[in-house]
């Protein structure tokens, strides 16, 4: 090679980062409920200029059914949620331009709107109920501008899980028929949900894994609303199910569903191996709490207990409050953070630099809920993973566009799906 043809194979280092933002349910309560329920935006505002005192880029904003309408009790949820997004009354032009100042001023952006629910529920005026919320929700997003809703699909725990791709079809394509009327894309969240029901199902969001995304997905694609219908990844439930982000990522690749992953949830899991060994993966199976003398507990508090499916096994990691424990990575015993962002630009179509990753917080002991206390933790946490994809970015800029064009080989062999 003469030295014209030298520099003409040479590629300048240009990593992608991702942004990241904060999913508003980590502090429930930043507004007192006494100032937002009359004022339900002061909440947004409050949230966004919290965020840009993070160091975040976005915040993914929460909404719920507000406590005095939802049907499931704070003492029964491992992880309560927010209504951040106040929806008792539409969300207004005016509303919005509120909203949107707040944006302005603080530099923060909505990276989309978020709420987690069953949508399968099999009680219909319920599941009506959640429908109707979920449309408010829909609304709310094309008044803000935002590209995308994420949340759950649930399931109708009267079905088995192949009537339920049945029910699917007949009840929540018509949801996405709504978001592709406004230009909407759904990401589900793949939790599995198994402290949703005191009963033995522990995979009570049928959207828990890569076969069923891609059972959706064809039926979907069946109806001309599988362009509405994408993934919101979040490890911390893979490791749950025993497995790992590359692993994953790779079936999709091989499948040709590498483009169904268009969100991140950036939270661990922390596998502990007793629970493990006590149990097995799907958790304490009795004597939990949640039933009494052979029936379901009345005591919502109580019916909590069923998450010990989960709980008696692993907990949840807020990104950086984990030891590095290499062992654990090669056991899908934890998140390995480095190679979860490696994998995601090695085997998936992103667009790197307009996907965020949303920092979802729900680490029980450091799940503070005093805005100077939790500060600290958060802003180390999203500052962990900035650094983290950073590192990334540039390990695959190097590895993928500078050293291949000078022909150059790349050291060693890294980790491999399929084998850890």
């Amino acid at each position: 090679m003469d030295e014209a043809e030298k520099l003409m194979s040479i590629r300048a280092f240009e990593p992608e980062f991702m942004p990241v933002g904060v999913l508003t349910a980590a502090l429930q309560e930043l507004t007192p409920r006494e100032q937002r329920d009359p004022d339900p935006d002061l909440a947004i505002e409050e949230w966004l200029a919290f965020a840009q005192e993070l160091d975040a880029d976005s915040i993914q904003l929460s909404a719920a059914l507000h406590p005095s309408e939802s049907d499931v009790p704070p003492e029964a949820m491992l992880d309560p949620v927010a209504n951040t997004l106040d929806l008792r009354e539409p969300f207004t032009k005016d509303r919005a331009a509120r909203v949107e100042a707040a944006v302005k001023s603080t530099g923060v952006e909505i990276a989309d709107l978020a709420y987690f629910d069953n949508m399968l529920h099999e009680d219909p005026a319920i599941r009506k109920k959640k429908h109707e919320f979920m449309l408010r929700v829909f609304d709310a997003a094309v008044m803000l501008g935002s590209p995308a809703v994420c949340g759950f699909v649930g399931r109708n725990q009267d079905m088995s899980m192949d009537q339920n791709l049945v029910d699917f079809e007949q009840s929540f394509v018509p949801l996405l028929r709504e978001a592709k009327a406004r230009g909407l894309q759904y990401r589900i969240e793949q939790c599995p949900m198994p402290g949703w029901t005191v009963g033995d199902s522990v995979h009570n969001n049928i959207a828990y894994t890569p076969g069923t995304w891609m059972a959706l997905h064809r039926i979907c694609e069946k109806h001309g609303v599988g362009d509405q219908l994408r993934i919101h990844y979040d490890p911390s439930h893979a490791v749950l199910m025993g497995q790992d982000t590359r692993s994953i990522f790779q079936v999709l690749k091989d499948e040709g569903y590498a483009f169904l992953v268009a969100g991140f949830h950036v939270k661990g899991q922390v596998i502990d191996g007793k629970g493990v060994s006590t149990w097995g993966y799907g958790g304490q199976t009795v004597e939990r709490g949640d039933w009494v003398d052979g029936e379901p507990a009345a005591d919502p508090a109580a019916q909590g207990n069923a998450w010990q499916k989960q709980t008696a096994l692993c907990e949840h990691e807020l990104p950086g409050t984990a030891r590095h424990d290499p062992l654990a990575y090669l056991q899908n015993r934890t998140v390995d953070w480095l190679d979860h962002q490696l994998a995601a630009r090695e085997l998936l179509d992103l667009d790197v630099a307009n996907t965020p990753l949303i920092v979802e917080h729900e680490y029980g002991p450091a799940r503070v809920q005093e805005k100077e206390a939790l500060l600290p933790i958060l802003k180390g946490s999203i500052a962990f993973t900035r650094r983290m994809d950073e590192a990334a970015g540039c390990m695959f800029a190097l590895q993928n566009d500078v050293l291949p064009a000078q022909n150059i080989p790349v050291q060693g062999v890294g980790r491999q799906a399929y084998r850890s």
